[in-house]
């Protein structure tokens, strides 16, 4: 039977997970999903590939992965089928056939996270899981947007990289950022060609300083500019992270995917 290749559109909430990449010393995402094609397909050995890899607790409304199979399952069934197999805090939404060059990280266009805090003197015991609870002041938004605003464009972050990245270099294109709020929740959302290794969790980690007064706006700018790691010491915890969408071009599955707080258009 002839091997065909499947993009599949995946939500996961990452708590008890160590990471989407394969480990020998704990579940992950990759390992999980590629069990259950495993058990569609007995005697699979291909991996998954994803177009995000994110980190242990990090959660994704809108990952896109690849896999290559030799199955007569129609396209459209896989996703029932694999949910079938699947742990209920991993669901895929869909599937379709594409072409064995396009590649679910090579063909990328764009990735999008989003961090959320909790913003409030008490914690919310049903945010916790997928938010930071964070209350030293009320956060001021629009000096953190103020401060995002710079971003925007290619420059180096090599102070946003944590030690172990293997990218030859830490340039980077940022194409759009926001920060909204919604009551106590403080969300902050980050449109780039590719993230650096931690780049998200540091970045914000340094927002919420801005946000409570802590760090002036110029100074959160000379931090990134200067490209010094040693002046970037806090990152905010991975449960407020979620690698929210990857866009492609043509788009791969067009609609909007629901997501609390608005619409996550997935292309």
């Amino acid at each position: 039977m002839q091997t065909r290749r499947l993009a599949l559109l995946l939500q996961y909430e990452g708590t008890a997970y160590h990471g989407w990449q394969r480990q020998h010393h704990g579940p992950t995402i990759q390992a999980t999903l590629e069990a259950a094609v495993g058990k569609l397909r007995p005697g699979f050995q291909g991996a998954a590939i994803a177009a995000g890899r994110t980190d242990a607790g990090v959660h994704a409304a809108g990952q896109v992965v690849h896999v290559d199979v030799a199955s007569p399952i129609p396209d459209h069934r896989w996703p029932k089928a694999l949910n079938g197999c699947l742990p209920p805090d991993i669901r895929v939404l869909a599937a379709r056939a594409v072409s064995s060059q396009w590649h679910a990280c090579f063909s990328a266009c764009w990735r999008r996270y989003r961090y959320l805090l909790y913003n409030h003197p008490a914690p919310n015991l049903f945010l916790r899981a997928t938010s930071w609870h964070r209350y030293n002041a009320p956060l001021n938004t629009q000096q953190m947007a103020t401060a995002l605003q710079p971003l925007l464009g290619h420059h180096d972050f090599r102070a946003f990289q944590r030690s172990g990245s293997s990218r030859p270099h830490a340039r980077t294109t940022v194409q759009a950022v926001d920060v909204q709020r919604w009551g106590d929740v403080v969300a902050v959302d980050v449109q780039c060609s590719g993230f650096l290794y931690g780049m998200m969790r540091l970045l914000v980690g340094q927002l919420v300083a801005v946000g409570e007064g802590r760090l002036p706006v110029d100074v959160f700018e000379q931090r990134w500019r200067r490209g010094k790691r040693e002046d970037v010491q806090e990152a905010a915890p991975p449960q407020g992270l979620c690698f929210m969408g990857v866009g492609y071009e043509p788009p791969l599955f067009p609609g909007p995917v629901p997501w609390p707080g608005g619409q996550l258009g997935v292309r």
